[in-house]
């Protein structure tokens, strides 16, 4: 069997802690180079500093240009896309994907398209999709996918959504996972462990005939628009799950394109209520100054557009106040 020696890691909330275990169970020889992408988004972060000092291999940050060499650690720092390409890491501060740089996707995309059958894919404890597309592209160009077992892990989304919409070659306890890339990496044959599984959904919604009445009507829109930037999104299937593109680049999995939907309507509906709040402060001054002036009618009318303003800004803060109904999660569907 072919050596495995491009380990590529992907890892959110809940990731740190079984990061630090998976780095302690590596021997101080490892035949591999080891590349971790963890969710720490543009703020500072020691995540690198922690995990050097959990076991006898050397973690550090990333650096663009630098040298691929067994036996050491890169983690991808804050607010860079870490990706691989032949004989060394680039950085880069590219679209977010699945709303985060430094993102998971790229990492093990990258990694599959310049070491094929040589990449071991790790996906840890976290939240929503990221690496299930990077899992995808692993497992076409012949290398090993691997996910920590989600009934251990913290927040299972990431390794049951990679589970369910790609598969995966080993399902285990991340402390049995460092065993499993030292078995890999010196090219001894490894069986599918029992708990990895393969689960596939077709999620798809009926097509409507739009009807034009000249009212505001919420019919089936023609296509989605990207909620970084407002372009319209093409959907393509990776294995079973649908990923929603932007023409600039930015990705999303379903469910991270259903949590980034939820997080534009409050943003919006926060500057709609900001607005409302300056409307009514506008229209309460210039009640005062027709008062002032003598222009009593004007006055009133100023003064019921404040209340007006004032009326649906209250009805945006109980909107604001309340929970959205999200998609259920990954454990509550599985």
């Amino acid at each position: 069997m072919k050596r495995r020696d491009i380990i590529v890691v992907g890892a959110s909330a809940g990731g740190l802690g079984a990061l630090q275990t998976f780095i302690g169970g590596l021997p101080h020889d490892l035949a591999a180079a080891v590349f971790v992408v963890l969710h720490i988004g543009a703020r500072r972060s020691a995540a690198s500093a922690i995990l050097n000092s959990s076991g006898p291999l050397p973690v550090a940050k990333a650096v663009d240009g630098g040298e691929i060499r067994n036996g050491h650690i890169h983690v991808a720092p804050p607010d860079y896309h870490l990706l691989l390409e032949p004989g060394c890491m680039r950085l880069t501060r590219g679209p977010r994907e699945n709303r985060t740089r430094p993102a998971v996707d790229p990492l093990f995309r990258t990694a599959a398209e310049a070491y094929g059958s040589r990449v071991v894919g790790i996906i840890m404890s976290g939240t929503l999709s990221d690496g299930t597309a990077g899992f995808s592209a692993i497992r076409r160009c012949g290398g090993v996918t691997v996910v920590q077992d989600p009934d251990e892990a913290e927040y299972p989304g990431m390794p049951r959504n990679a589970l369910r919409y790609v598969g995966a070659d080993h399902c285990l306890p991340v402390a049995a996972i460092p065993d499993l890339v030292v078995r890999l990496s010196g090219g001894c044959p490894a069986e599918t462990s029992k708990g990895a599984k393969e689960h596939s959904e077709r999620l798809r919604e009926p097509e409507k005939d739009d009807e034009v009445t000249g009212k505001y009507e919420m019919n089936q829109p023609v296509a989605l628009t990207c909620p970084s930037c407002g372009g319209s999104l093409k959907e393509t299937m990776v294995g079973q799950s649908p990923y929603y593109t932007c023409h600039i680049g930015h990705r999303f999995a379903i469910a991270d394109m259903d949590a980034g939907q939820v997080e534009k309507l409050e943003e919006s509906f926060e500057i709609a209520l900001r607005t409302l709040n300056e409307r009514a402060g506008l229209c309460r001054r210039m009640a005062e100054m027709a008062l002032s002036n003598g222009h009593t009618l004007s006055s009133q009318r100023w003064d019921d557009a404040r209340a007006e303003a004032e009326e649906k800004a209250n009805v945006l803060k109980r909107f604001l106040e309340h929970d959205w109904i999200s998609q259920p999660s990954a454990e509550d569907a599985w």
